[in-house]
């Protein structure tokens, strides 16, 4: 059997994307940081004119799902930050957009094979966020780990799925027919006309 796991190392190739919420943008971008001071440690070029993390705002977190997934569609990136802050208030407010965004880039991995990592810091105050964006720790850091090595996985498991039973994910590749098991092409290109056939009856 094989066992698959994330490294850090022979990252000068990887290509990350990161998608962070303006709104209490004295969260993300506290956070930002940590990502980047992570990302340079580890020997990835982080500058926004280099060639292997591209910076894309959004006006808060809400929004932030949806730019993930087109972003993973295209095919183009290894892993996916995303980067925002929810913190309650007196409304209900809190819950819808935590829970949609939460879901949202569940669903945008799921659906795309390829890692969307969750960096939203949801709290109750703005000192919780604050402790969690510098004053005892920095989550962007966490975050950035995470995606380096989801993206050193997700390779390895690519990589092992041309020579083995693993299957890649295709990105935009189309659906293709699923054939009955002991049923040949023809057999069943001959059983869907009999079937059309009679729902005409």
């Amino acid at each position: 059997m094989t066992v698959f796991e994330g490294t850090f190392t022979q990252l000068e190739s990887v290509k990350l994307a990161i998608v962070i919420g303006r709104f209490n943008d004295l969260i993300t971008t506290k956070l930002l940081e940590g990502c980047q001071d992570c990302l340079k440690r580890h020997g990835v070029n982080p500058e926004p004119h280099g060639t292997q993390v591209d910076y894309i705002w959004v006006p808060g977190s809400f929004e932030i799902p949806m730019v993930a997934n087109q972003l993973a569609l295209s095919g183009r990136y290894d892993a996916i930050i995303c980067l925002g802050a929810v913190i309650r208030g007196h409304t209900p407010h809190f819950d819808y957009v935590a829970a949609e965004v939460s879901k949202g880039i569940a669903a945008s991995a799921f659906q795309t094979g390829v890692p969307v990592i969750f960096g939203i810091l949801t709290t109750d105050s703005m000192q919780q966020a604050l402790e969690r964006a510098g004053i005892k720790s920095n989550k962007g850091w966490d975050y950035a780990m995470n995606a380096l090595e989801m993206a050193s996985l997700m390779r390895q498991m690519r990589h092992k799925g041309r020579s083995g039973p693993y299957l890649p994910n295709t990105i935009g590749a189309t659906s293709t027919p699923v054939l009955s098991a002991g049923v040949d092409t023809d057999e069943q290109s001959e059983l869907s006309t009999e079937s059309g056939d009679r729902s005409n009856q």
